[in-house]
């Protein structure tokens, strides 16, 4: 398997999601990135398996939330370029992908990680209706 790094955009868009779905409902947002680090092993496991988008660009479609993970595949490594929402700004994240592919930009998790631990914590101390 390939290792899976996140642009820095794509990183914080998560976060912000993640932090807009936990503010409609407690514990929302874990189960967003749950969902995200699911599609994730999908994506690690078999890259090619999901619609291409562009010349390299592939999608990888969130089963309950209206997101993709917009990635492309390099022969040492997986990209996340964007998280984007499916019903707004279309291919605001081509030149992402241009930049990343001209050269590699730092990787970034620590805002994802960051929120999970917010929410998991967030997440025990809710009440059990």
């Amino acid at each position: 398997m390939k290792p899976t790094t996140f642009h820095p955009d794509a990183d914080a868009e998560v976060t912000e999601a993640a932090e807009y779905y936990e503010s409609r409902s407690l514990g929302l947002g874990s189960e967003l990135l749950g969902e995200v680090e699911k599609a994730l092993g999908q994506i690690s496991t078999n890259p090619e398996a999901c619609q291409r988008i562009g010349r390299r660009a592939r999608r990888k479609s969130l089963w309950r939330f209206p997101y993709n993970l917009v990635y492309a595949v390099y022969p040492d490594r997986i990209r996340i370029v964007a998280f984007a929402h499916q019903k707004r700004r279309p291919y605001y994240w081509r030149k992402r992908l241009k930049d990343t592919e001209e050269q590699e930009g730092p990787t970034s998790s620590t805002g994802r990680r960051e929120a999970q631990q917010r929410f998991a914590v967030c997440s025990v101390a809710a009440p059990v209706s």
